[in-house]
């Protein structure tokens, strides 16, 4: 398999299954997505921003759900494999993404599969290890190597543009690599003492050879 991003934001997505599978893939797209979860009972694990239908739909009534919610991608995390099988069917008629929960590793090209995710603002990092537990371990890793790099790749974004007419390409990329690698500036992110933007543009001044 090869990782694909899709920008969801704004998007709905609809999940069939109020379980504990249900609720973290309504977590995950809840994030940036319009998320209905239809499900005659729900867990108490945390569903974040999803809206939550009481409702037990049959093999017979999926299709009518997926054409009243309108979804990007569909996601069958029910205990019945009928109802699995028709989301499953009705989706890939319809050329939508779906996720079966229950099958993991299906061929079709309209099967997402979900990785497990480590997100700090706009870092975002999908692992897919077919193992849960080594999942749960290199997850951990991961967390702690990306904490504070959804800002750095803010305050890079804005570096990028105050540099963009000012100086050449050659000059831009050095200053973005001397501050991403920089020990001062992760440490700043991460102490919440240090002013990070102050750092960064000390870096950047050094690395250009102007006067701070």
């Amino acid at each position: 398999m090869l990782p694909l991003l899709h920008d969801l934001a704004g998007e709905s997505v609809l999940v069939f299954g109020g379980g504990r599978v249900g609720a973290r893939r309504a977590r995950t797209f809840a994030v940036e997505s319009d998320v209905v979860v239809v499900s005659p009972t729900f867990s108490e694990h945390g569903f974040g921003d999803a809206r939550r239908v009481r409702a037990a739909p049959s093999p017979d009534a999926v299709a009518e759900w997926v054409d009243r919610v309108d979804p990007v991608l569909v996601v069958a995390a029910t205990d019945d494999t009928a109802v699995n099988a028709t989301v499953e069917r009705v989706a890939a008629e319809r050329g939508l993404l779906y996720n079966r929960a229950d099958r993991a590793g299906a061929r079709d090209p309209c099967h997402v599969a979900i990785p497990s995710m480590v997100r700090d603002g706009d870092v975002v990092v999908g692992l897919s290890t077919g193992v849960p537990a080594l999942t749960k371990v290199l997850r951990q890793r991961i967390e702690a190597d990306v904490d504070g790099a959804g800002e750095l790749a803010a305050l890079t974004a804005e570096l990028r543009r105050e540099l963009r007419d000012v100086h050449p390409p050659e000059r831009r990329r050095a200053a973005l690599r001397a501050v991403v690698r920089s020990d001062r500036v992760w440490k700043a992110l991460g102490d919440g003492v240090a002013n990070p933007r102050q750092i960064v543009d000390e870096i950047v001044s050094e690395e250009l050879g102007e006067s701070p």
